[in-house]
Parts: C-alpha cells; sequence; structure tokens
C-alpha cells in the first residue's frame, strides 16, 4: 500500500495539472456566447454553495440544529445584510435548539 500512494499521488496531480492547464489550451480565443459566458461567471458560486449547505446542515450533529441555523442565518442575511448579526443568530438559534433537545 505504502509503495501505490506515490503513484496514487503523481496520477492525481497529473489529472490535476490536466484539468487546469486544458482551458487555456482549449480556449485561447474570448468567449463570445453568452450562456456560456454567464455559467463560468456563476461556477464558483454554485460551488461554493454546493459544499457550504451540506456543512451547514450537519456540523452541529442534529440536522434540526443544522436547518434552523441555515434558516435564521438566510433570512438574517436577507434583512439586515450585516455578517456578525447572521454569525449571532445561527449560533443562537443552534443553542436554543440544543438547550430544547
Amino acid at each position: 500500500m505504502s509503495g501505490n500512494l506515490y503513484i496514487y499521488i503523481f496520477i492525481m496531480a497529473g489529472i490535476s495539472y490536466v484539468l487546469r492547464t486544458l482551458p487555456m489550451v482549449v480556449m485561447r480565443k474570448p468567449l463570445k456566447n453568452k450562456f456560456l459566458k454567464s455559467f463560468l461567471y456563476y461556477l464558483p458560486y454554485v460551488t461554493l454553495t454546493v459544499m457550504t449547505f451540506p456543512a451547514i446542515i450537519t456540523a452541529t450533529g442534529d440536522y434540526t440544529a443544522g436547518f434552523a441555523a441555515l434558516v435564521v442565518g438566510a433570512l438574517l442575511a436577507y434583512f439586515t445584510k450585516n455578517l456578525f448579526i447572521v454569525a449571532c443568530g445561527c449560533c443562537a438559534s443552534v443553542l436554543i435548539l440544543s438547550f430544547i433537545h
């Protein structure tokens, strides 16, 4: 197993290198397709969202508390637009639900 570890690392490094350099090689001209440009513009936000939402819900170990923190955080973010208030509200919702359960 330990001898194969270096092979796995080199294979993954090669795959990572190819995936990062392939767009530079293939797309030499500026993009003119509006759909593709908008898709590539929103791709980082979608990726961050896909990674963040499951972590929010499962971080506490209690799905109810995680979902409550998600809802409270979304509502506070929409109405206050203050990150400190959003963080405090999420923490308070998790603490309140952990004391109830």
